[in-house]
């Protein structure tokens, strides 16, 4: 998506950003893997519980079903909600210059110790090629959103979901598409560190890292700047036969206790 010929509102990013140093200090390791292991527990709760929305479901559908999900968590895991004080399904939010007041990310959690004005924004989609959802929209309508300053503007962090239908990973389909970016001049993804995987044996998860060409307003250079932002995937498979994502076999790190962010 583009800004097209919206007026940016100063006004709107002033009130929201005033006091605040941006971009926002970045997540933890170990608060990134929590995420990703209480979003997988959720997800097999789900293939056990809801088989039949998340073969056959919307994307609406399902991010409200993975919304309940998080949220009940909440009141059973106790790191979870050590780290998290809520989720929200389609909160609104503005873009990086208020000229988009009303951007609405899938899901959005909000992190004990940080403003509730910038949760941590989640962008969800389904992968199915043979429907047409493939990972080039993943990339293009997803991930390019956190690029552009429509989502995760104001941080150093962005998380996206893949719902799995058409038995494709990370190193099958994202890898590939990010590497033909790369051999184009711009690359359309501005892939500044190449796909890590994490030290998890359990999830099909990964980090990239991308440059940001915006400027925040209000701001003097470099302050304006708003560098890189890494973007945590994981992509879940839909079909139980096909779920990896086991996050209470202890392969993911959870010590007692986490620092609020």
């Amino acid at each position: 998506m583009t800004l097209g010929s919206s007026v940016p509102r100063p006004e709107q990013i002033d009130v929201l950003t005033r006091g605040i140093e941006l971009p926002l200090t970045a997540l933890h390791e170990e608060h990134l893997s929590l995420i990703a292991d209480i979003v997988a527990l959720a997800w097999d709760d789900l293939a056990s519980n809801q088989a039949g929305t998340l073969a056959t479901g919307s994307e609406a559908e399902i991010n409200a079903l993975l919304e309940a999900s998080l949220s009940r968590l909440l009141d059973e895991d106790p790191l979870w909600a050590q780290l998290v004080l809520a989720v929200a399904r389609g909160k609104e939010t503005v873009n990086f210059d208020g000229a988009h007041l009303e951007k609405r990310p899938d899901l959005s959690i909000f992190l004990s110790g940080r403003s509730p004005a910038f949760p941590l924004v989640v962008e969800c989609k389904l992968i199915d090629a043979p429907d047409g959802k493939s990972g080039t929209l993943y990339c293009n309508n997803g991930l390019r959103r956190f690029l552009t300053g429509e989502y995760g503007w104001s941080g150093r962090d962005g998380f996206m979901l893949a719902y799995v239908r058409d038995q494709s990973t990370i190193e099958s389909c994202l890898l590939p598409i990010l590497a033909v970016g790369r051999t184009s001049n711009p690359d359309p993804f501005a892939v500044r560190d190449w796909p890590a995987e994490r030290s998890h044996v359990a999830l099909d998860l990964a980090t990239t890292r991308h440059n940001r060409a915006f400027r925040y307003l209000n701001r003097v250079a470099p302050a304006d700047e708003p560098g890189p932002i890494a973007i945590c995937h994981l992509w879940l498979p839909t079909s139980a036969g096909d779920s990896s994502t086991n996050a209470s076999d202890g392969s993911g790190p959870r010590p007692d206790t986490y620092a609020h962010v």
